[in-house]
């Protein structure tokens, strides 16, 4: 295991914001389509595999008080099935795996993609990158609760006496499953294809046979059904909207998840297993339930006899395990990029696997969102619970996916306004309605999501501001590097032997630590290299274009080092790479000078003094840049500096 920290700082101050570049980028996959289509079965359809376990029940629950009539059980999954082709297959598979950023999808690459589109900044492109982000890590806090919750819960099926002991269990399997975080994921996701091959073709045949039993329920697919319920229960069909969404949660990490697998092996598991499997579980929950109405207790665990049962749950828990590892690893893979794109301030990043740069492990996350998970179980005790508090988080971040994806495919696509809002329109109807029926549950739970998306914003909204202000400063303190550098070859500073490597966030003005080192040591190294670190905005950069070396003159030089915002900044292995555009060091003979800002207070009152104090108390739990650069520790210097915000 390799260890890394992870900042989006480079230079003058450590909270300074790298620079921001746009350029070409690849992220290779390895593996045949099979193998590729076998581990998007396991990791990208592991959160939506397992819906069925409690989405019909809730969808029904609200209409079953008096009775279920044959129309409301059959309107209920054409609810489902609709829901399943709108937003999961046309939505997601059909467009938005064509929207990837060099290869890379998700809410980031999304906003990234709006942005390059744009050709400069947007401040309400930015808010909704801001708040997607914010509403992904939201739901991965609940997710996981909902899941195992749900699984463990047919224990009590199995043996009603041991009712008592799904809360202890269902803790442990999440204790467990966090603390493994750190191994890596690889030895898991080996194993979670198969399992989730077995776990999908098992619903398809459960439910298959049920539907044999009551074959009247395949008039689900006429969408007249789904529309008559809506018409007909009116109120009532908002609050089942609520518990349809259920069905499509995971779309999301399906986007997310494409620089993984590429579109191809998506698509195919989606068509070939996936979405059959689902149809066919929801088609035989709803024949199970026409024809034994008490079975809507827990219908999926009714679709097999008792004798399988155990197998069944054993089978769920495992699914649902796997469903809760992809929204962790995606949790990562998240908050790295918003960290390299200047959302996020930088966190302490293990690489667990030494050949896939993907498979990586943030103690800070995985800790907080332990703490998250564990905190819903306790507070809501059932999934039931849980499904009422479930929804709010996942519906606002399709909405912001369907935003940004108007913008891009007008800027990006160019494909004319007017045309990209009406393609976009069913959307935006179907999730708004989604969303709107999820805050029916604001004060049933859904608020616990909500303030845990809002106050996710304010940290991110609060970082990039001060980010930003740092920025603006050293711009104006600046001192420009070409005239500095012909100054020097005529100072009466003394000069010492060997390289010195300054590094800072602007290459066109001079590191504040070579000044302080000038002013306080009154020395100057006869090799000054001027290091910066920029984000390009494509997830990956290819090693050829990594480093770039220009003269300045015989004492001093600039060195360009760009990473993707998808890819953790290996800067000693990128010096290596710099020696062949030029670069000339010998690493024992090379001092290393960082710069350290500190933060304080200023006079500003209100909620931009809440947003200073947030920054602040930030900066001071932020990862040591230092740590982040691999190098010689014995060769670092570290000079500071006071800043006023």
């Amino acid at each position: 295991m390799t260890q890394s920290v992870l900042a989006p700082v480079t230079g003058a101050s450590a909270d300074a914001p790298p620079r921001d570049v746009v350029g070409d980028g690849h992220h290779e996959r390895s593996g045949g389509l099979a193998a590729l289509t076998l581990g998007a079965i396991g990791v990208v359809y592991g959160d939506i595999g397992t819906s069925p376990l409690y989405a019909l029940r809730e969808a029904l629950r609200p209409v079953a008080h008096d009775g279920l009539e044959r129309s409301e059980v059959i309107g209920v999954i054409s609810l489902l099935i609709w829901a399943l082709i709108i937003i999961v297959t046309i939505k997601y598979v059909l467009i938005l795996l064509r929207a990837d950023n060099h290869g890379e999808g998700g809410i980031l690459a999304l906003y990234t993609l709006a942005r390059l589109a744009i050709g400069r900044r947007s401040i309400p492109v930015l808010v909704l990158g801001i708040l997607g982000a914010a509403l992904f890590f939201g739901d991965a806090v609940i997710t996981p609760a909902i899941s195992v919750l749900s699984a463990v819960e047919g224990i009590g099926l199995v043996a009603p006496h041991f009712q008592s002991f799904v809360l202890p269990v269902t803790v442990g399997i999440l204790i467990a499953l966090f603390a493994i975080q750190s191994y890596g994921t690889g030895a898991i996701a080996f194993a979670f294809g198969p399992i989730t091959v077995v776990w999908f073709l098992t619903m398809g045949i459960t439910g298959a046979l049920q539907l044999a039993a009551e074959p009247g329920v395949l008039a689900a697919f006429d969408p007249r059904f789904a529309v008559s319920f809506l018409i007909e229960h009116r109120l009532l069909a908002f609050v089942v909207l609520g518990a349809i969404f259920l069905a499509v949660t995971g779309a999301e990490a399906l986007y997310a998840d494409l620089g993984h697998f590429g579109r191809r092996p998506i698509m195919l598991a989606w068509f070939a297993l996936v979405f059959p499997a689902l149809v066919l579980n929801y088609l035989g929950q709803g024949a199970l339930v026409l024809r034994d109405p008490s079975s809507l207790v827990n219908p999926f665990f009714h679709l097999v006899p008792p004798v399988l049962l155990p197998a069944l749950v054993a089978l769920a828990t495992a699914a649902t395990v796997i469903a809760a590892q992809a929204v962790i690893t995606g949790a990562f893979s998240m908050a790295r990029a918003a960290i390299q794109l200047g959302l996020l301030p930088r966190l302490t990043i293990r690489h667990t696997s030494e050949s896939q740069s993907g498979q990586i492990y943030l103690p800070a996350v995985n800790a907080l969102l332990l703490i998250g998970v564990l905190s819903f179980v306790f507070g809501f005790g059932t999934s039931e619970s849980l499904a009422s508090a479930y929804g709010i988080a996942v519906t606002g971040a399709m909405l912001v996916d369907t935003v940004l994806a108007v913008v891009f495919a007008s800027r990006g696509w160019r494909i004319p306004l007017v045309v990209a809002i009406l393609v976009a329109v069913p959307f935006l109807v179907l999730e708004a309605a989604f969303f709107g029926s999820n805050l029916l549950k604001i004060f049933d739970g859904g608020y616990v999501p909500v303030l845990i998306a809002s106050g996710l914003g304010l940290v991110m909204a609060s970082w990039w501001r001060g980010t930003q202000l740092s920025l603006a400063l050293s711009q104006k303190q600046k001192v420009d590097l070409e005239s500095f550098a012909s100054s020097m070859l005529t100072s009466s500073a003394q000069v010492v032997p060997g390289v010195a490597m300054f590094f800072t966030s602007n290459a066109s003005s001079v590191p504040p630590a070579l000044l302080h080192n000038l002013k306080h040591n009154r020395v100057m190294h006869a090799r000054n290299i001027i290091v910066t670190v920029e984000t390009a905005r494509v997830p990956h950069v290819g090693d050829e274009e990594r480093a770039e070396y220009q003269e300045i003159n015989e004492r001093f030089a600039r060195l360009r080092l760009r990473f993707g915002f998808m890819e953790t900044p290996n800067v000693a292995r990128a010096l290596g790479q710099a020696r062949r555009e030029g670069l000339k060091f010998v690493a024992m003979e090379t001092s290393f000078f960082l710069g350290r800002r500190k933060v304080v207070l200023g006079a500003r009152a209100g909620v931009l003094r809440l947003l200073d104090r947030i920054y602040i108390a930030l900066t001071r739990v932020a990862a040591d840049p230092s740590d982040y650069y691999r190098l010689p520790r014995d060769r670092v210097v570290e000079l500071g500096a006071r800043m006023t915000v």
